[in-house]
C-alpha cells in the first residue's frame, strides 16, 4: 500500500543534457524569428503579462523574447538551463534595462524559497520540460499566497483533427531539433491540477507555418492561501501520481 509519506517525496529531476549543436541551433532559431514569433503571440502575451510586479521569474527565458513585456528596472530570475542562450540573454537585458539574476537549475527543481516571490512567467517551456506537472507544483511552491503564474504555451489538438494527425507524424524530428519540445501534450489538465486556487484559461489557434504549434493556450493561475498537501507531483500517467485537484477555469478548449 502506497502511504501519504511516499506521495510527497518528489522524485529527482533529470539535469539538463546540454548538446553542443542543438543548443546553439535553437538559440540562433529563436533569435532570427523573434520579431515573427512575437508578432503572433502578442495578443496573448500583452494580456497575462500585464502589471508584473517589481521582480519576475521566468521559466527558460531562452534569448529573452518576454523581455519586452518587462519595464525598466525589473528584476528578471531568469531560469535558463541551456548556456547556449546566456550570452544572448544577457546582452538583451541589458539593452532593456533589466536587471538580470541568471539560474541553470532546471525547472522541476527551482532553488527558491517557498512562497518568495510574487510572479512566476513562462511561454513555450511546458512542452520541453520531462515533467511539466512538477514545473507547475513548484511554481506553486515558490509562488506567496495572491502570487499568479502567467503562461502561454502550444498544446495538443483535438483528436482526430488533421493537425492532431500532422502532430503525431513529425514528433520525431520536432523533438530532436526543438530539444525535447512535444506538440501532443494537453496542458490545461496539468496547470489545473496543481492546486491553485483559481485559473483563467484561454484556448485559441495561431495562424502561421509552425502548423504542429499553432493550438495554444494563454493564462493565469493565482495561488490561494494554502500550501499543498503533496508537492511537486509527477505527470499524469507516472507512478504514485496523487489525484488532481480542479480549479475554475474559463474558456474552452482549443481545437
Amino acid at each position: 500500500m502506497t502511504s501519504q509519506l511516499e506521495l510527497t517525496i518528489p522524485s529527482v529531476p533529470p539535469a539538463y543534457r546540454r548538446n553542443v549543436l542543438r543548443g546553439p541551433l535553437n538559440a540562433l532559431f529563436f533569435t532570427a524569428l523573434d520579431g515573427f514569433l512575437d508578432r503572433s503571440l502578442r495578443e496573448h502575451k500583452q494580456v497575462v503579462f500585464a502589471d508584473l510586479p517589481p521582480t519576475v521569474v521566468e521559466l527558460g527565458s531562452g534569448v529573452g523574447a518576454n523581455l519586452r513585456y518587462l519595464s525598466p528596472g525589473t528584476r528578471l530570475v531568469a531560469v535558463e538551463p541551456n548556456p547556449a542562450m546566456h550570452r544572448r540573454l544577457r546582452a538583451r537585458a541589458a539593452r532593456a534595462d533589466v536587471e538580470l539574476e541568471l539560474h541553470t537549475t532546471v525547472g522541476e527543481r527551482l532553488d527558491l524559497p517557498d512562497g518568495s516571490v510574487d510572479a512566476v512567467i513562462s511561454s513555450l517551456v511546458l512542452c520541453t520540460v520531462p515533467d511539466p506537472a512538477a514545473v507547475v507544483a513548484e511554481v506553486h511552491r515558490v509562488l506567496r499566497p495572491g502570487g499568479r503564474y502567467a503562461f502561454v504555451e502550444h498544446v495538443a489538438a483535438a483528436e482526430h483533427t488533421a493537425i492532431r494527425r500532422l502532430q503525431r507524424a513529425v514528433r520525431r524530428p520536432w523533438g530532436w531539433f526543438f530539444e525535447g519540445c512535444s506538440c501532443e501534450r494537453d496542458l490545461r489538465p496539468v496547470i489545473e491540477a496543481a492546486g491553485f486556487a483559481s485559473t483563467a484559461i484561454t484556448g485559441y489557434r495561431l495562424r502561421g507555418p509552425f502548423l504542429p504549434a499553432n493550438p495554444q493556450i494563454a493564462g493565469v493561475a493565482t495561488r490561494g492561501d494554502r500550501p499543498l498537501v503533496h508537492a511537486r507531483p509527477r505527470s499524469p500517467g507516472s507512478p504514485s501520481a496523487p489525484e488532481p485537484r480542479r480549479s475554475t477555469s474559463s474558456a474552452a478548449r482549443p481545437v
